[in-house]
């Protein structure tokens, strides 16, 4: 991840440990996508056994952990970090 942004300079981490509490969301992105899969698994397949749960959880858990990753720390940076989105900067970005 690179220091700031090379579009508008912001900094990605504003102060040290600062995305300790992206873990939190991560948590609840994590928490949320299991119990979806869970009742779609539920749903779906008419209550297999509990392997069945484990291992659709676990893949879908390892697929998303790019998502989980990057949008915890975009909504950490958005929520408590004071980082605004700016039309004019995006336009800038897509000129280059």
């Amino acid at each position: 991840m690179p220091a700031q942004c090379p579009v508008c300079s912001q900094a990605y981490e504003p102060e040290p440990g600062f995305y300790w509490g992206a873990m939190y969301i991560s948590f609840g992105f994590s928490t949320g996508m299991m119990l979806v899969i869970g009742a779609l698994v539920y749903y779906l397949l008419g209550d297999p056994d509990t392997w069945v749960y484990i291992m659709a959880v676990a893949i879908v858990a390892v697929l998303m952990t790019p998502f989980n990753l990057r949008y915890s720390r975009t909504l950490m940076l958005y929520l408590f970090g004071g980082v605004n989105y700016n039309p004019q900067y995006a336009e800038a970005g897509q000129a280059r």
